[in-house]
């Protein structure tokens, strides 16, 4: 091909701190990201409705696909980051096919708290229409082309995923990190990445706090600010017209994220501890499985130990 490829992705997982990872390699002088940060392109196998709505036309062709790394500079890693890639079965292989030499940077989160992150974002993203938690598992099968798949607990199947990606590229090219290291040490883990991507670990690194878990107060407020930011949904086309007209998109968004801190969104609710339980002794088996796969005590680190 003579258009570029790029050279590393960020395969996931979501509300791991993948957000603030692209956020910061971005600024590097010697790495571009494209301004679309989840192109989905690889991900062809999983149905769309598991995901939250993009604000802009995803690539639908290797050609468009590709033109998103145009502008990187000889000189430049080129890369993007699409956490479903990691959940995808097919991801790992496609990508492999079309840059076989690629760096590939995991994520892996303690299972509990990643469900309890993922509902909370999938409420915000107006994926997830119920808001408790424990019922959503209850209900978190949805069927697609004759497939049943699991929105939630589908994620933690971690041996699988990191397999995927050893399977499909050398040890060397695949780097698995652990959401509490970066938490602890953002800085050391950004520097580790450079490192793995063999450019200057150097450069000044500055600290990312992105995509933060918050709850959603109304449903209802949630979708109706978003529809009016967007100049879509359950308005009337007038209205929607007369927006789109009187605010370009720039200050569409910027009103939605004022409006969505003041008046949708707020704390999390305190954490039900029983339920958190039940999760961390249902997938206590794979935390250890992961741990050995790895050679690190996660079992130690995620508080497992103390699980029946």
């Amino acid at each position: 091909m003579s258009e570029r490829i790029p050279d590393f992705f960020i395969v996931g997982h979501h509300k791991s701190g993948t957000t603030a990872l692209y956020e910061m390699l971005r600024h590097h002088p010697q790495i571009y990201m494209p301004e679309l940060k989840e192109p989905k392109f690889f991900a062809t196998d999983l149905p769309v409705r598991l995901e939250p709505p993009a604000d802009r036309v995803l690539p639908a062709t290797m050609e468009e696909y590709l033109a998103l790394f145009r502008d990187a500079r000889p000189d430049q890693r080129a890369g993007e980051a699409s956490p479903l890639y990691l959940r995808s079965h097919t991801a790992a292989g496609e990508i492999a096919k079309v840059r076989p030499d690629a760096r590939i940077v995991a994520i892996l989160r303690e299972p509990a708290s990643f469900m309890r992150s993922l509902h909370l974002q999938g409420v915000q993203s107006r994926v997830e229409m119920e808001r408790d938690l424990r019922t959503a598992l209850a209900n978190e099968v949805v069927k697609r082309n004759g497939r049943e798949f699991r929105r939630y607990t589908d994620n933690v199947h971690y041996v699988d995923q990191v397999r995927r990606y050893h399977e499909a590229f050398s040890p060397e090219q695949v780097l698995v990190l652990i959401y509490d290291d970066f938490r602890s040490d953002n800085e050391g883990t950004v520097r580790k990445v450079l490192r793995f991507l063999d450019v200057d670990d150097t450069v000044p690194v500055q600290a990312v706090e992105a995509n933060p878990t918050v709850r959603v107060r109304s449903l209802r407020a949630n979708k109706a600010i978003y529809a009016l930011s967007t100049g879509t949904g359950p308005v009337s086309r007038h209205m929607q017209k007369t927006i789109k007209t009187v605010a370009p998109r720039s200050v569409r968004r910027a009103a939605l994220h004022v409006a969505q801190r003041r008046l949708v969104y707020g704390e999390p609710e305190p954490v039900d501890e029983d339920l958190m339980l039940e999760l961390r002794k249902r997938f206590k088996g794979e935390v250890a499985a992961i741990g050995d796969y790895l050679g690190r005590d996660l079992i130690a680190l995620w508080g497992y130990d103390s699980v029946e």
